[in-house]
């Protein structure tokens, strides 16, 4: 066994769907599986045992036992190999998490816990883990999971690349296709050199953005072709907005991987526009890549 995924539980819904797919994840890596709930009653200084006067049984640390432990069952029903260990830490989940991820190669959370407000597509813990997280974070909602490919967003940029890296890996271990996505349009698209003939009236010809656009796909998943025969990838370059594109994209997909900032991104931001809108309108699980996937 080598490699480590670690997954949130706080006992909502959301998060023991992160459970399942987390259990997958370490069974397809042949990597060990770690279950983390955050315990901030502590840090709160409340009764962490049962009352006097209650059954022996209750209390807030039996009650976090009981969820780790129901947790483990389900990770053992969908993975019985996987090495399956608790952790129940002292802290609030973003800090505890972001701890975890340090050592691990993948952390799993689901898409809003026992802390999110009605109506909120998406908890701030799975956001700002996205942001900090120092390996791959994988966002999951309730809902099962599909046999479509994977889509990568592709934009050429090098905060993107471990996007297409961590999605090649991916695909080879789940058997899965892959769609590359670019999108562009004439806003996002950097500017072509002025031209060298005063007479001309384009500094390029027309559609050489578009065919400008293509190479800059093809370029980007050159090298994982090479690594990865196998996988089948099927490449879309899109006239049109990013977000759009792939949520539209989503729909279809047994995951969405992207980068969590790309070429339009502002310096020192964490998170940019279009990570941050997959979390929140995307159809399918979201993994969001800071840099090279793995990497701290």
């Amino acid at each position: 066994m080598s490699g480590l995924v670690v997954v949130g539980v706080d006992g909502s819904a959301s998060s023991f769907a992160a459970v399942e797919a987390a259990a997958r994840e370490a069974r397809w890596r042949g990597a060990g599986l770690r279950l983390v709930h955050a315990f901030i009653w502590p840090a709160m200084h409340v009764s962490l045992g049962p009352s006097p006067l209650g059954p022996p049984e209750g209390g807030l640390r039996n009650m976090a036992e009981r969820l780790l432990a129901e947790a483990e069952e389900r990770a053992r029903t969908v993975a019985p190999e996987v090495d399956v260990s608790r952790a129940l830490l002292t802290g609030e989940p973003l800090t505890v998490l972001e701890a975890q991820s340090r050592a691990a190669e993948l952390v799993v959370v689901g898409s809003h816990g026992m802390g999110g407000f009605v109506g909120l597509m998406v908890g701030s813990t799975a956001v700002h883990l996205a942001a900090h997280g120092r390996c791959p974070v994988l966002v999951v909602r309730e809902q099962g999971e599909s046999t479509g490919p994977i889509v990568v967003g592709v934009d050429g940029s090098s905060a993107a690349a471990g996007a297409v890296d961590f999605a090649f890996a991916e695909a080879a271990l789940r058997g899965a296709d892959i769609v590359a996505l670019h999108a562009w349009t004439t806003w996002n698209t950097p500017m072509p050199p002025p031209p060298q003939d005063e007479a001309m009236p384009y500094a390029n010809e027309p559609g050489a953005l578009a065919a400008g656009e293509e190479r800059l796909l093809s370029e980007a998943l050159a090298s994982h072709q090479e690594t990865h025969p196998g996988v089948n990838v099927r490449r879309e370059v899109v006239k049109g907005g990013t977000r759009e594109a792939l949520i539209e994209a989503s729909r279809t997909a047994q995951l969405l991987v992207v980068g969590a900032r790309g070429r339009g991104g502002f310096a020192g931001l964490l998170l940019g526009s279009v990570s941050q809108a997959m979390l929140h309108h995307a159809h399918c699980p979201v993994a969001v890549v800071r840099g090279t996937a793995g990497s701290p």
